[in-house]
């Protein structure tokens, strides 16, 4: 009997502390959702009652994804002292075990290792649960929106619309629409974009629907080939993404002929097709989204190639926070202290989000030159269109070609 009594009082004693320490889920969601301070003996909204260690309301706003102020915790690691420490982690002197372990997590503390690569001495970051969530939340949820979405348009516009022929026939004349060094290019950046593609998809969206098909061996083998499919096949993404920029930049800057072509919609609204140079209005989006988003999705290519060489957020954030805009509109500033872990996971995330933009994109210029338009394809599979299709769609470059180089117009094949 005395021992069950003992035990009792010794359970009740263990769990004491928990049960002073219990604080009611409504008070607490009160007082983060309107910041009111909360008295000292519940640890929220006091850090001094801590001793500088995480109150409850640091706890529940981490939970909750807000943003959470540690800077009183950055600067209390123990270094600030010519002092030095003894001990394995500073028992003793001005650095102790829970100064350490801060310097640790904010990534402050003097430590030595045997790789010195620029993220060898990042022991402790946060950063992964963000872009884990990110990876397997919204970027493929929205992915597929994007994606499907853009496609299920273009069906719902081809049965409306159904394909859009020549108003009338083919001459039979032939006009050089592009030479050879020009598709090669053109070809070349929408090959290598094809393959980045689908090995870009399969990495986004294998776990979820590759392996419960074929299985954890087969997207094993699947996914380490598409890895290295895609990191090699990049160059020449690159590559041509700089050819096709040298080579029509100048044809593709915007003019007064463009706001004419976009009010007619192209050709439809207002009847026939409005006036156009070498290239109209929509085909000039399409090339700026291309050399926009293909820009932006090397760069971060070239970031993921060569980890921790190239990090891209943090100078860009705090220049962002610099100019005052995001403070001009409500925003909160954004974390220009970053991890090299987390520069990669930001680079990732963002090397993602904009390659399913500018697939989505890409849907549309496709259905354009292939099934949605008659004639369209030959300028790029043969390098030449009939005389009647640049008259329709391209008339004010025609008529260049007639007046500066004549012999471009030949009797070919119909």
């Amino acid at each position: 009997m005395l021992k069950a009594l003992a035990a009792l009082f010794l359970t009740l004693g263990l769990t004491g502390p928990a049960f002073a320490q219990y604080v009611d889920p409504a008070v607490t969601g009160a007082a983060l959702a309107d910041e009111t301070p909360v008295d000292a003996e519940t640890n929220i909204g006091d850090r001094a009652a801590t001793g500088g260690a995480p109150t409850l309301e640091d706890i529940l706003r981490r939970q909750q994804g807000l943003s959470v102020d540690d800077s009183d915790r950055r600067a209390n690691t123990g270094f600030d002292s010519d002092v030095p420490a003894s001990g394995v982690l500073g028992p003793s002197g001005t650095a102790s075990d829970s100064d350490q372990w801060r310097a640790l997590r904010f990534d402050t503390a003097d430590v030595t290792t045997v790789n010195n690569g620029p993220a060898a001495k990042t022991l402790i970051q946060d950063g992964g649960m963000v872009w884990l969530e990110a990876r397997d939340g919204p970027l493929p949820f929205w992915g597929a929106v994007i994606l499907l979405g853009s496609l299920a348009l273009l069906v719902i516009f081809y049965v409306l619309r159904g394909k859009m022929r020549m108003d009338h026939p083919p001459t039979g004349r032939r006009v050089e629409r592009f030479k050879a060094i020009e598709r090669f290019g053109h070809w070349l950046l929408a090959t290598s974009f094809v393959v980045l593609g689908v090995t870009g998809l399969l990495s986004l969206f294998g776990r979820k629907v590759f392996i419960p098909i074929f299985g954890h061996d087969s997207f094993a083998a699947v996914a380490a080939a598409s890895k290295w499919v895609h990191d090699n096949i990049s160059w020449a993404f690159m590559l041509a993404l700089v050819m096709i920029f040298f080579m029509w930049v100048l044809n593709n800057i915007p003019d007064k002929t463009d706001l004419k072509w976009l009010a007619r919609g192209g050709g439809m609204f207002g009847g026939g097709h409005p006036p156009a140079k070498k290239f109209n209005a929509g085909q000039k989006l399409i090339f700026w989204a291309v050399i926009v988003f293909g820009g932006t999705i090397s760069l971060s290519g070239l970031s993921l190639l060569f980890p921790f060489e190239l990090n891209l957020f943090a100078k860009t954030f705090g220049f962002i926070n610099d100019t005052g805009v995001l403070g001009w509109v409500g925003l909160p500033a954004l974390p220009a202290d970053l991890a090299p872990q987390e520069e990669m996971a930001l680079a990732q995330i963002w090397h993602a989000a904009m390659a399913l933009i500018l697939t989505a994109i890409i849907f549309f210029h496709i259905y354009l030159g292939t099934v949605g338009m008659e004639g369209a394809f030959d300028a790029m599979g043969k390098g030449d269109v009939d005389e009647e299709w640049a008259r329709e769609h391209h008339n004010l470059w025609l008529e260049k070609v007639r007046q500066e180089t004549p012999e471009k117009i030949t009797e070919g094949r119909a």
